[in-house]
């Protein structure tokens, strides 16, 4: 049974039933245990696949790439090419419960559903701008140079990027307590301004460097 989450998750909730339906009830559900690769280069199933509990490490041989939390979607660079290998490691740092959905379901829900297929061009276009922040955020110098690359990159226009401490350190390759030290570097610059979770972008030109 799928469960309700899936239903409302962003990327499906706009299709319609019983395409929806019918597409989940070929998808596959699958635990894995801590530990465990999820996929590797060469171990991988071309499918699209949806994290509905447990955190999933994310590698590019020794670069940290992302850790993937639950609702988070995966796999999209197994879809819809012929490439024998998969760009990444993926490591199950808790158990971890994940939804696979086939390609051919992917397929026909990008062919009979636009919403589908403009949230899923939504989604990969936000892959591509979380990418290039990534890239630029490990090319830094120092810790906060990194920061502030990574939010320029990350804001999309908004002015705020939400993203716990403990996420953040892993998305841009520092210590927690050197995180805290960017922070309030660039607070104090007068940059940016933490609100929890939430990080308000104050000053795009002080994040300049």
């Amino acid at each position: 049974m799928v469960p309700q989450q899936v239903k409302n998750h962003p990327l499906l909730c706009r299709v319609e039933e019983p395409l929806r339906a019918q597409v989940l009830a070929a998808a596959q559900l699958l635990e894995v245990a801590k530990g465990e690769t999820v996929y590797d280069r060469r171990h991988f199933r071309r499918c699209l696949g949806i994290v509905l509990q447990g955190r999933i490490q994310v590698r590019k041989q020794s670069l940290l790439i992302s850790t993937l939390l639950e609702g988070d979607v995966f796999g999209a660079a197994a879809l819809f090419n012929a490439s024998p290998d998969f760009p990444t490691t993926m490591t199950a740092l808790s158990p971890c419960k994940l939804l696979l959905i086939p390609q051919e379901g992917v397929r026909r829900m990008l062919r009979e559903c636009p919403a589908f297929a403009e949230d899923y061009v939504g989604y990969l276009s936000q892959r591509i701008r979380f990418l290039s922040a990534r890239l630029g955020a490990v090319s830094a110098d120092s810790a906060q140079e990194k920061l502030a690359r990574y939010l320029l990159g990350a804001e999309g226009g908004r002015g705020e990027v939400c993203v716990s401490a403990t996420r953040l350190s892993a998305l841009i390759g520092v210590g927690r307590a050197t995180l805290y030290r960017a922070f309030a570097a660039l607070e104090r610059a007068g940059a940016i301004r933490r609100e929890g979770k939430a990080i308000r972008i104050l000053d795009r030109a002080k994040l300049q460097f």
